[in-house]
Parts: structure tokens; C-alpha cells; sequence
């Protein structure tokens, strides 16, 4: 097979994983990032404290997780179809993609965040902040950097994952391979094919990579401690001018 026959179908096939891997990460993070904080909040001393909800999350998310991707496939097809009408196909292939990535996201959700300084979350609540105002002042921006490179390895599995799904019709990059390269005996097509995978993933990790540095550089970690110790510093002020006044 020349380059000019293999250039339209490697070119489809980079657009089918991408418009795949795309769509199931935006809904991993979306379905994944309260998930893991929940199971953080609800887990024992946590802000929300309630262990029979954490146990029942969790086992959830551990089932999800111990099951092969291959399997969750068959096993969600009937609820695949009533999605979106077809087993087969990139927009098929998202719903597997995105029901396997959300409990993988969340559990490293979930270690991000408890990797966050306690004593930020106990300044936020002497200064009268809720539930809500914790997670949104202090738990997602001081492990925003984790978080980053979390999100950076759900992107690398379900690439991994997109392959998979192309061995049963789903199209893209595994589909080119299994297709051309093992059925076919197109070994130029399959090495090819491999590239692709190892610099699109590599890519993706250096630009992850990066961006969590970036953030960790300008104070992702401890970005929140000055602006909490700044308030408790105006709080005295405050008071005084009110007693003077």
C-alpha cells in the first residue's frame, strides 16, 4: 500500500480517536470531578460526613473500575443503542469510553484533593465559609495541578481505551491497525499506526506535564494561604473601625 493510499484512511482514523477520546474526557471530568470530591467530603472527618454514602459511592467506583474495558463494551451495548441508536461507530464508542473513564477519574480526584493542607479548609470555616465555599476557594484550586496531570493520565488510558473500541467497529487508530495491519498483513500500516499513538500520547504528556508545573509555579499549592492569612489580617482592622466608630 503507497503513502497516497494510506494517508485519507490515517487521516480519518486521527480525526475518529480524537473526536472519540475528546468527548469521553470533557464527560469523565464533568462526571468524575464531583464524584471523587463527594467521596472525599462524605469519607470519615470529612465536611460532609456520612460513612454509609462513601461506602456505597466507593463500591460503586471499585466495581466500575475492576471491570476490562472489553468487557464494559459487550456489557453496556444494550444501553449504548438506546443512547444512540447503533453499537458500532465513533459516537457509540463514546458511551463505554466515558462510563469506564468517570470512576478512573474520580479516584484520582479523590487523591488530589486529600492532598490539599487541612488547615486551608479549617481558615475558610472560621471565616464562616460553607461546604460549597471550600470546595470552590480551596479544594479545586490548591489541587489544581494534580488534577491537571490526573486528567492528563485519563486522556492517555482512554486513548489506549479508543483502540480497543476499534477492534469492534468503533473506527479510528485500533481500527486501522487491527484492520490493515494483523487482518490484512499491512505491516507498514500498523508501525505507522504506532507512531501516531506514541506521539499523539507523548504530546499529550508534555503539554499536561507542562501545564501542571505552570500552575504549580504560581502557587497552585499554597496559592490560597496568603489570600486566607490577608483576610484574617483585614478581620481585626474591621473590627476596630466599627468600635471606634
Amino acid at each position: 500500500m503507497t503513502w497516497s493510499e494510506m494517508q485519507p484512511l490515517l487521516s480519518e482514523a486521527c480525526w475518529d480517536t480524537l473526536y472519540m477520546v475528546g468527548w469521553s474526557t470533557l464527560i469523565a471530568i464533568v462526571g468524575g470531578l464531583p464524584l471523587g470530591i463527594l467521596l472525599v467530603l462524605t469519607d470519615r472527618g470529612g465536611l460532609l460526613q456520612n460513612v454509609l454514602v462513601n461506602k456505597v459511592v466507593g463500591q460503586v467506583v471499585n466495581v466500575a473500575r475492576s471491570l476490562p474495558f472489553i468487557i464494559l463494551m459487550v456489557a453496556l451495548m444494550s444501553f449504548t443503542r438506546t443512547i444512540t441508536g447503533t453499537t458500532i461507530g465513533r459516537d457509540a464508542a463514546i458511551v463505554p469510553l466515558a462510563v469506564g473513564a468517570i470512576p478512573f477519574f474520580a479516584r484520582l480526584v479523590e487523591t488530589s484533593v486529600r492532598e490539599v493542607d487541612g488547615g486551608l479548609v479549617e481558615a475558610v470555616q472560621s471565616m464562616g465559609g460553607n461546604t460549597w465555599t471550600v470546595v470552590r476557594r480551596v479544594l479545586v484550586p490548591e489541587s489544581l495541578p494534580s488534577l491537571i496531570s490526573s486528567a492528563t493520565t485519563t486522556i492517555v488510558a482512554l486513548i489506549g481505551y479508543s483502540a480497543m473500541a476499534g477492534t469492534v467497529g468503533a473506527g479510528g487508530l485500533g481500527d486501522i491497525a487491527i484492520r490493515y495491519g494483523y487482518q490484512r498483513f499491512e505491516t507498514e500500516m500498523m508501525w505507522i499506526t504506532v507512531a501516531i499513538l506514541a506521539v499523539v500520547i507523548s504530546l499529550i504528556q508534555f503539554a499536561g506535564d507542562y501545564a501542571a508545573r505552570g500552575l504549580h509555579r504560581r502557587g497552585g499549592k499554597s496559592g490560597a494561604a496568603p489570600r486566607l492569612r490577608f483576610l484574617k489580617s483585614r478581620e481585626p482592622a474591621v473590627a476596630d473601625v466599627g468600635k471606634v466608630a
